[in-house]
């Protein structure tokens, strides 16, 4: 079905984020040294979080496998939209489009559940301290980090088996900058409400479950240093600001576009570019500047 597919559309057309030249000149650098940054400062802490063996622990192991994962999620769209602002004709092949929806999906629900292993290392670091090197021990670390991968995986996998059986015999026109699921199914030759509503369930349950078992550590986390200290409300919310900003970063925006009923095109757009250029640049800003030991790990450089 796949090849008879391409056979009638062999490539879709983006209309992009504007039509002004002027502005899209101008987008072009902004956004190019965006991701300029974001790969550089990704890298950096991979690489940082490797060579440094004070950090070597789970925190850190973990915060690397999300600069990873920010760097391959921040370069599924946009070079292809980088290099689409020199372009009249902005298109994508079919195989290409199918590809950016995939891996797209790949690295972000693996990235949600990341953040979701994440607040258990947390939560286990602050709630059972005297347990947490048995816990939290490199078997564990493994395991909590592959998981991330296999859901992210067969979350990606599963919708797009479904996608690639449709048929696509007449539009072409997507009005945004990349592919996306709920984006291709409305050019489908055929009645997709049905399809609409489960894809779009599949990503948004994905998201507000991950999201609700966040809120649940945190809050957890909070509650439980509160108890054992007059100061800890203050040494909780300096522990996990960061988590939770990063939190509200990705999961606002991706809970609005997949259950949101309404359609906003420029909405959608704004929220596509936060999601996916502007949150895996701040991840690593968030993450280092205020944290002490990265800090000093970069002075020991």
């Amino acid at each position: 079905m796949e090849e008879a597919n391409q056979s009638v559309v062999s490539e879709f057309i983006f209309l992009g984020l504007c039509d002004s030249w002027d502005l899209q000149a101008f987008l072009l650098v902004a956004f190019s040294s965006l991701y300029l940054i974001t790969i550089l400062g990704n890298v950096f802490i991979v690489l940082l979080v490797i060579a440094d063996l004070h950090l070597h622990s789970p925190m850190y192991f973990l915060l690397a496998n999300l600069s990873f994962s920010d760097l391959c999620f921040s370069s599924v769209t946009t070079p292809k939209l980088i290099t689409d602002f020199l372009k009249e004709n902005k298109t994508i092949s079919f195989r290409g489009c199918m590809c950016q929806m995939f891996f797209g999906h790949f690295f972000g629900g693996g990235e949600m559940v990341l953040l979701v292993m994440m607040a258990y290392d947390r939560y286990v670091a602050i709630c059972k301290p005297l347990h947490y090197s048995s816990i939290m021990n490199t078997k564990m670390c493994i395991q909590l980090v592959t998981t991330s991968w296999i859901i992210g995986f067969v979350h990606s996998i599963s919708q797009l088996a479904i996608i690639t059986q449709l048929p696509f015999c007449g539009p072409r026109k997507l009005d945004s900058f990349f592919c996306d699921i709920p984006l291709v199914i409305k050019l489908v030759c055929m009645d997709t409400y049905i399809l609409e509503v489960l894809t779009n369930a599949n990503s948004g349950v994905l998201a507000t479950v991950c999201f609700i078992l966040l809120l649940i550590s945190y809050s957890y986390i909070l509650l439980t240093v509160c108890h054992q200290s007059k100061g800890g409300a203050s040494k909780a919310l300096s522990t996990c600001t960061a988590h939770i900003t990063v939190v509200m970063l990705f999961f606002g925006p991706c809970i609005f576009i997949y259950l949101c009923p309404l359609s906003i095109t420029w909405v959608d757009k704004f929220l596509a570019v936060f999601y996916g250029i502007i949150t895996p640049l701040l991840n690593p800003v968030i993450y280092t500047l205020r944290n002490k030991e990265i800090r000093n790990a970069i002075k020991r450089l």
